[in-house]
């Protein structure tokens, strides 16, 4: 098995993102299956035309997108991507979609085919703190979400994914009072433990649609 897992860089006012530099020390081989580590751009369309290239090179089971949600207190597995932009802040390239929907021919929003419940049980087993969240935002995590399902419904219906949020880094808050972190070992550690269940739970038909039970 081959899972693509993406991080994004820095933006904003950040000189370092956790979601790529947890992505970059995830071990090579989990439970057997390869995990394939990449970079993206913090940037509306041009990320998934960068994921787009890398699903045609390595055609990976698996993608799961990593992002940062400052704020958060726990790493957060997705549970829907919807279509729809609308930044707060311009993107790494000065682009700022407002009220956009990302694809006029895509669905209203597409819901992740990975095990969320089990994921974020797997990452409190693992001492940290989790839940599944239902909104991954109006910024680029949601559209590279929203991006990698649209891919799968049109062109790679064997393809699974979804999308993990992950807090601000300790040195990222140090100057902010009362706003939560997790250190990089521990993003790195509840990753693993995310990516071992998808592993674990894989063809168990974890998922089904929302009009069914999401386990």
């Amino acid at each position: 098995m081959k899972i693509l897992v993406t991080g994004f860089d820095p933006f904003g006012q950040d000189k370092i993102n956790p979601a790529i530099e947890a992505v970059k020390r995830l071990p090579d081989m989990i439970s057997g299956s390869q995990i394939i580590k990449l970079e993206i751009p913090t940037k509306f369309g041009v990320c998934a035309d960068v994921v787009r290239k890398a699903i045609d090179r390595h055609d990976p089971d698996y993608v799961l997108d990593v992002g940062q949600a400052g704020g958060r207190f726990g790493i957060t597995p997705e549970l829907v991507a919807i279509n729809y932009d609308d930044a707060r802040i311009p993107d790494n390239a000065g682009n700022q979609p407002l009220n956009s929907p990302i694809h006029a021919d895509g669905q209203p929003a597409y819901f992740t085919q990975l095990p969320i419940k089990a994921m974020a049980s797997a990452i409190r087993q693992a001492g940290l703190p989790s839940s599944v969240s239902t909104t991954a935002g109006t910024f680029v995590c949601n559209h590279i979400f929203y991006q990698v399902q649209y891919l799968r419904d049109k062109y790679y219906p064997n393809l699974k994914a979804g999308f993990i949020h992950i807090p601000f880094l300790p040195n990222q808050v140090a100057n902010m009072n009362g706003v939560p972190s997790l250190s990089l070992v521990d993003d790195v550690k509840g990753l693993t433990a995310a990516l071992t269940t998808i592993i674990a739970r894989d063809g168990k038909g974890d998922i089904e649609t929302i009009e069914g039970k999401i386990s």
